[in-house]
């Protein structure tokens, strides 16, 4: 019976030991997206309050997205991103595939918030007034922002051991966090240009 029991604590703790082993965040990596994600949405507010309705919906070509739309796209896209680090959280961490992930989270920052390479956003990320105002995409997307920080600040998941495919490589949960942050960025870069068109409105 004791011998029973003895095997029985040992499984027991076993058990306990590997679900304990599920890798979270380091403070360092907690601390670093959340800057990120922090620093980034005060810039962007910062940088269209007071904007004018003019300034708002300026398009410096009939092809070239307003600051409006900028918005509402990194809004939309906020959402629809955050989705992958949600779905990947239903499958169990793997870090056999941490092999796959070729990119350093300095790379990814770097690679997205560089606008020099522009590419065609999807469909579903275009802006068609999904928020009905300039103001309802401000809105979502500050909205959206700040559950996400709480989220890194509160998650105890394993996201380096989660992934996702994109179709410039692997990226493990984690740097999808950090993709997100450098995508509104990239768009936050996109603003300063048509602030900057020599067409831009004075007020």
């Amino acid at each position: 019976m004791r011998k029973y029991v003895f095997l029985l604590s040992t499984i027991t703790l076993f058990m306990a030991l590997n679900l304990g082993a599920q890798n979270t965040l380091t403070n360092a990596e907690r601390e670093s997206a959340i800057n990120h994600l922090t620093e980034s949405l005060a810039d962007i507010e910062k940088t269209v309050h007071g904007l004018s309705e003019a300034q708002l919906n300026f398009k410096a070509s009939d092809e070239a997205w307003s600051i409006a739309e900028c918005i509402e796209h990194i809004a939309i896209s906020e959402t629809a991103l955050f989705g992958i680090v949600e779905g990947s959280l239903q499958n169990e961490p793997d870090s056999s595939l941490r092999g796959e992930v070729k990119m350093t989270d300095e790379q990814i920052v770097g690679f997205i918030e560089d606008r020099s390479t522009r590419v065609k956003t999807q469909q579903p990320f275009e802006p068609t007034n999904k928020f009905e105002s300039y103001e309802g995409s401000l809105k979502a997307f500050s909205t959206k922002r700040a559950e996400n920080i709480k989220f890194v600040k509160t998650s105890e998941e394993d996201l380096r051991n989660r992934y996702f495919d994109f179709p410039f490589g692997k990226l493990d949960s984690y740097q999808v966090v950090l993709f997100i942050s450098g995508h509104s960025i990239r768009h936050l870069k996109q603003i300063k240009e048509v602030m900057a068109n020599e067409g831009f409105p004075k007020s």
